[in-house]
């Protein structure tokens, strides 16, 4: 490189730097993730960032593999990729230990992952999420546990119970639609559901078009179906001998199951899909309507068959990921941000004079420490006004001046920079005071 080529300062695209004021938002999103889950048993699991390509065709086909990951061939000719989602991974780790494990299994973690697909407002090329899952479970209270996390978190950013809602479809119930009331192969099938899944982004003709390329002259009944207003009226545009298919009785059965513990504002949508290849029944998200961020906030669903993947028994799984960007865009929509002064990075900081008080602050400083305070030492050299107002900024608390009286004398001054109060103390009272 040529001594006069400068460096650029800027991050890789779609990828973000966390200063220490981005850092404390992203531990306050942490936070309200880990509080959550942990007060239902969850228990948290870890894994390596690198995983085998063959792991993500099997679950995700080649063209996803090949356009939509970071996927290279490493040293020793291996085929690896950045994980792009966890739940393949924490498929494989419960397929390795199955006989050693107990079920069922509430695990959770919070990877970053890697998209290579176009940055833009809610989606980046890395982010962090949170990922719950709970195995061995085939009654619909897997469903209901996981959906009522999902709606204390997202309260948890800042909406109220109006603001957003929950919506809710079968992976079963849209098969028994394409399969026994239109007749699809497996193919048009597929088809179908990923033209439902783009309904709300294209214009109504041209989404009859190609449903038109599908249907043909069933069309009219399938947009009949996808303009119900509500689940009783898309029942009522099914066949009447088949009105408690398995589908149809599981959505009741969830809705129940949450409206039985206060949680009103979930509904059925015949046009949620999630990619209905990885799922097998019950699938849902918490959806904002504010129209400052109209959009899907966290969801996930049943997959029962990923695990079949790795040879042996099938084993019964429900999960839902949550996202930070989205998390944080949601908590600035309602004004939940902590701001960076509100996450003090010290208790108490330490000011020092001249340098030769300066083994007195530091001795001073741990005793402190061992007695649960954290304390900051300015060996700035600064003036003595300039370390009061770099404390203050940083915002912590509590600063001692200390200078030969102070270190002789033991008789230290301890003063709050919020309001300039100020009292006399010795080192035995200050872990008392500020930890108040």
């Amino acid at each position: 490189m040529s001594d006069n080529k400068k460096l650029s300062t800027e991050s890789y695209k779609g990828v973000r730097d966390f200063y220490p004021e981005d850092m404390a938002i992203q531990n306050q999103i942490f936070s309200i993730w880990r509080d959550t889950v942990q007060k239902y048993g969850y228990q948290e699991y870890g894994a390596s960032i690198l995983e085998p390509a063959d792991l993500y065709r099997a679950k995700s086909g080649e063209e996803i593999v090949n356009e939509q990951t970071y996927t290279f061939t490493d040293r020793g000719e291996r085929e690896v990729t950045l994980r792009p989602e966890m739940t393949p991974t924490v498929a494989r780790m419960v397929a390795a230990r199955r006989r050693e494990l107990t079920f069922p299994l509430r695990w959770y973690s919070i990877p970053n992952l890697f998209r290579y697909e176009n940055p833009q407002r809610g989606r980046l090329r890395e982010h962090w999420q949170l990922n719950v899952d709970i195995f061995g479970v085939t009654s619909l209270q897997a469903e209901i546990e996981c959906i009522q996390m999902a709606h204390e978190i997202t309260k948890s950013y800042g909406p109220t119970e109006t603001d957003f809602e929950i919506r809710i479809n079968s992976r079963k119930l849209m098969d028994y639609v394409s399969r026994d009331v239109f007749s699809l192969s497996d193919e048009q099938a597929h088809k179908i559901s990923k033209l439902i899944d783009r309904k709300n982004k294209l214009p109504a003709d041209a989404f009859e078009a190609s449903a038109q390329e599908i249907l043909a002259d069933k069309t009219p009944i399938f947009i009949t179906l996808l303009n119900s207003k509500n689940f009783e009226e898309f029942v009522s545009n099914l066949p009447q001998t088949k009105e408690e298919h398995a589908g149809i009785r599981e959505v009741k059965e969830v809705i129940a199951g949450l409206e039985s513990l206060g949680i009103t504002n979930a509904r059925f949508d015949q046009t949620l899909m999630r990619g209905f290849d990885y799922y097998t029944g019950i699938v849902f998200e918490t959806f904002d309507k504010n129209p400052a961020n109209r959009r899907a906030v966290l969801g996930g669903g049943r997959y029962d068959d990923l695990l079949s993947l790795f040879g042996g028994d099938k084993i019964p799984a429900v999960g839902f990921g949550a996202g930070d960007v989205t998390a944080r865009d949601l908590m600035e929509t309602y004004n939940r941000i902590v701001s960076a002064t509100a996450v003090s990075p010290a208790d108490l900081s330490l000011a020092i004079i001249d340098e030769k008080q300066t083994g007195y602050a530091n001795d001073l400083a741990q005793d402190l420490r061992n007695q649960g305070v954290r304390v900051a030492v300015d060996y700035s050299g600064k003036k003595i006004s300039d370390q009061i107002k770099a404390a203050d900024k940083r915002g912590i608390p509590y600063i001692i001046i200390i200078g030969e009286t102070e270190a002789t004398s033991g008789q230290l001054t301890l003063k709050h920079l919020a309001t300039g109060d100020e009292q006399k103390v010795t080192q035995d009272q200050i872990a008392e005071i500020v930890s108040k």
